[in-house]
């Protein structure tokens, strides 16, 4: 029944999006300064998980390679490369200068200083879930990098602006904005066809079967596309041509744990100790939380970037926050 595995992973970028044409064109004329030789504008993507923001991003500075051939591109996922010698060793590799390099006994300065020595082509770096960077100054690295232009991608501006410092802030305050809605059921059937007709078996799935899957996902293209593989591998071990509402009853809780397993699994040190302590402890306020925290790891971050991080948890749809302020309490999903 699969035909091309690639297809129903989540961060594949297809060559034709669905449901994006403004958001591309907002990107597109973004970055447009750099086919006549010179630095884009900081652009800032935001909007909830499976929204398309990293899709989108990714498959604009696609094209954009395919018109201007003497650019250099680098992904950047923060969540995984949340320090800042982290970035800056992904930037540099992103334009092959990384030889001598030791990721523990090289210093950030020399990193830096090879980073500002950069005389090449236009450098578009994508920085994905760039709320999560621990180090926030290596904005400002990038920023003041000759021919480097960042597209920053964050589910919330204010979880990003409230962790910067003033420096940062007036520098980006100006950057072009491009917010994502969540998708409409019919917009999800629509991307799901696609992913079916890709990666599966012509007639694999029906348009009941593939509404069914979108209202599931309420929105979020990640959650739909888990489950749509999740159906078609238990259909492919049962040995059945087509995904029946019956798989889909199993798939769909399925696919909705492997999601949210694959989130547990991007959590830093201190963001999967909270997780585990909630899911020890139970229902815990942030005082009792931050408590048994602090006796759990060995240097353990502020309240403030604890509320941060139950923030993006709250999220990712692994955490539950119940009431509000004072009366605030965490549990697990």
């Amino acid at each position: 029944m699969i035909t091309d595995a690639r297809v129903l992973q989540s961060e594949f970028t297809p060559r034709e999006v669905e449901h994006r044409n403004q958001e591309v064109n907002h990107l597109s004329n973004a970055l447009r300064p750099i086919m006549d030789g010179h630095s884009a504008e900081t652009t800032l993507l935001t909007g909830p998980s499976g929204a398309g923001k990293t899709c989108i991003a990714q498959y604009t500075v696609e094209r954009l390679r395919e018109n201007v051939l003497d650019i250099n591109s680098q992904y950047v996922n923060c969540w995984q490369d949340y320090t800042r010698f982290r970035v800056l060793y992904r930037v540099l590799e992103g334009i092959d200068n990384t030889i001598d390099i030791h990721r523990r006994s090289t210093p950030k300065d020399e990193l830096l200083e090879r980073l500002h020595q950069y005389d090449g082509p236009q450098y578009v770096v994508i920085l994905d879930e760039v709320d999560q960077l621990e180090d926030k100054s290596v904005l400002y690295d990038l920023y003041q990098t000759h021919n480097v232009s960042m597209v920053l991608l964050a589910n919330r501006e204010k979880d990003l602006f409230s962790q910067l410092d003033g420096r940062l802030t007036s520098r980006l305050q100006t950057c072009t904005r491009i917010p994502f809605e969540k998708y409409h059921l019919d917009e999800l059937v629509s991307i799901l066809e696609a992913r079916a007709r890709w990666g599966l078996s012509e007639n694999a799935i029906g348009k009941q079967e593939l509404a069914l899957i979108a209202d599931a996902a309420a929105g979020d293209a990640r959650v739909a596309i888990g489950i749509l593989r999740n159906a078609a591998r238990r259909a492919t071990q049962r040995g059945t041509e087509t995904i029946t509402t019956e798989i889909l009853d199993e798939a769909i809780p399925g696919g909705k744990d492997e999601v949210r397993e694959q989130t547990v699994s991007k959590l830093n040190q201190h963001q999967r100790a909270l997780y585990e302590i909630l899911q020890t402890e139970g229902q815990l306020n942030p005082g009792e939380l931050y408590e048994r925290y602090t006796d759990e790891v060995d240097d353990p971050k502020t309240k403030r970037t604890m509320r941060n991080y139950l923030s993006k948890m709250v999220h990712y749809k692994l955490v539950i926050a119940d009431g509000e302020k004072r009366a605030r309490t965490y549990r697990v999903r």
